[in-house]
């Protein structure tokens, strides 16, 4: 049986887990009930040493422009070396030094799969060690007119491998991006996040944008927060990647061990029924 058959069911309330959460954790929470159904998922069940499913997933390749933009030092490959299945329902993002140089991968929905509003997760165990920048996030499909950060950006889960007990949710945006995005940090009070699998979970709507670790909001932000244009109510798509040194985690140092792996069990995303 694989994972999607053992939800058991497609349409479900998760507002009953959080309330309860958000009474035992902190009364402050106001999360608001809502039923989701399942739209579009990638279990990761494919065969030990399989690519990713084409047609889902896009290969971004080499070293980008600058670094993709952030001084990051890896290029991307589409080599089962850097992605592959684990075949017990998992994907493998790995990051390789070879000599001074390093390796790694980045996948994403652009043009296959896009969604605008609803929710959307994915349950990771992440990888470590100083200058080690895995993400799970999404861009605007307007990109390729309107560049960025006018497309806008959700970063549902960034993470500096130096501080493996702390990820971090953040907006990017015309006015507040790169160094100045929207953000806020969550940390483990118990154990990391690289001995686990944690969920990682974005709850969006026209006004708002919710972030959970393990179904506990940590940031809500409205629309009126963001300092410049809310950009959000258009489709994104997804993207996986590790990357290896660059403007948010640094450079990697002597005591960053390799191979790296971030291990995704699965991505879903829903829509809410009204």
């Amino acid at each position: 049986m694989n994972k999607i058959t053992k939800i058991s069911i497609v349409v479900f309330a998760l507002s009953s887990m959080f309330v309860f959460s958000s009474c035992e954790r902190d009364d402050e929470q106001n999360l608001d009930e809502r039923n989701w159904q399942l739209v579009w998922s990638d279990e990761f069940d494919e065969s030990k040493g399989s690519l990713p499913d084409s047609t889902n997933w896009n290969f971004e390749l080499g070293n980008g422009d600058n670094g993709w933009g952030n001084a990051e030092l890896q290029s991307y490959t589409n080599d089962t070396a850097n992605i592959r299945m684990d075949g017990n329902g998992h994907l493998q993002i790995v990051a390789i030094k070879n000599g001074t140089s390093y390796t790694s991968a980045r996948i994403t929905t652009k043009g296959k799969f896009e969604q605008k509003l609803g929710r959307i997760e994915a349950s990771i165990k992440l990888p470590y060690g100083p200058g080690i920048w895995p993400a799970f996030w999404m861009l605007g499909s307007n990109i390729d007119s309107v560049s960025w950060p006018a497309c806008g950006e959700i970063d549902i889960m960034e993470y500096r491998g130096q501080q493996p007990d702390i990820v971090h949710g953040s907006l990017h945006g015309p006015g507040y991006s790169g160094g100045n995005p929207v953000t806020k940090s969550y940390g483990l009070t118990q154990g990391r996040f690289d001995t686990d699998f944690h969920l990682f979970a974005v709850e969006w709507d026209e006004e708002k944008i919710d972030f959970f670790v393990d179904d506990y909001l940590f940031q809500r932000v409205y629309s009126d927060d963001v300092s410049g244009d809310w950009v959000y109510n258009q489709p994104f798509y997804l993207l996986l990647n590790v990357a290896v040194g660059g403007n948010f985690v640094g450079f990697p140092t002597s005591d960053t061990p390799f191979p790296q792996t971030m291990t995704v069990d699965y991505v879903r995303v829903y829509n809410e029924i009204r």
